[in-house]
């Protein structure tokens, strides 16, 4: 393992009783990449994050991590109890170990200063993904984990979240590993893709992995034959529920290459 890797994985491999749920998993991420992870229901992508992230221990194969490195994970689903009352101040300084002198920086960063004495129980879904990501970037990570960040956030609050990762990244540097099924949204974003299915089915440059037949196998023609590039217009930035607000100027649309298609 080199200086310029973070984390390494050398034919992992993960067995539940006598299931097989990973085989021979090979891969690693270096600094400042960000690396998406899809495949279909199943094929063990968060049981690969957990792997990663030292939750489960490989049947087979190694998991190295680079001495010291700091994770920030955001999980796919979070559940708060309804009848606790709980500010998002409150969630995020308990989740800092009592320390809430950088809440209000980064939960401006991630486009919700605004909701930092909120109920978190009030927040819509992609509110909350925002919160959870600024808990992820408490710890100021060299590598963040993310499991489907986009869970539950319209397709507006998808491409806004995703452009905003590519410039947290650009800015604090760290790598991003994500898991998502929406190839045509990160596709702008993403450095490489690794196509799993209990094993790794192709990786490589996003638009590549696109058009490999064992990708294509994977999915149905219904849900590939609209999967585009998605080009962002940066003359522009988004507000919390993804709507287009101009630096300069009117608003500006979108632009897509072809159609978007979300399931």
């Amino acid at each position: 393992m080199t200086e310029h890797t973070l984390v390494e994985l050398h034919d992992v491999g993960l067995d539940f009783k006598s299931r097989r749920v990973l085989d021979q998993i090979s891969f690693h991420v270096r600094p400042r990449e960000i690396l998406t992870i899809i495949g279909p229901n199943g094929a063990g992508k968060s049981c690969l994050l957990k792997v990663i992230l030292g939750l489960y221990t490989p049947t087979r194969g190694t998991c190295k991590q680079r001495p010291g490195l700091k994770i920030g994970y955001m999980p796919q689903r979070l559940t708060v109890d309804t009848s606790l009352p709980l500010s998002v101040e409150r969630f995020l300084t308990l989740a800092n170990k009592g320390d809430a002198r950088p809440l209000d920086d980064v939960l401006r960063r991630v486009g919700a200063r605004s909701l930092r004495h909120s109920a978190v129980q009030s927040l819509s879904g992609g509110e909350f993904q925002r919160v959870l990501l600024a808990r992820a970037l408490l710890r100021e990570p060299d590598l963040l984990v993310l499991d489907e960040p986009a869970q539950g956030v319209d397709l507006q609050g998808q491409q806004a979240l995703y452009h905003l990762l590519a410039e947290l990244r650009d800015e604090q540097g760290f790598a991003i590993l994500m898991v998502s099924h929406d190839l045509h949204f990160v596709m702008a974003q993403t450095d490489q893709v690794l196509c799993l299915n209990q094993h790794v089915c192709c990786s490589g440059s996003a638009e590549s992995v696109s058009q490999h037949p064992e990708y294509l196998s994977l999915f149905n023609h219904a849900e590939v034959e609209d999967i585009a590039v998605y080009t962002h217009n940066h003359d522009h930035h988004h507000d919390l529920h993804g709507h287009v607000v101009a630096e300069d100027g009117p608003a500006e649309e979108h632009r897509h290459q072809g159609g978007c298609h979300h399931d």
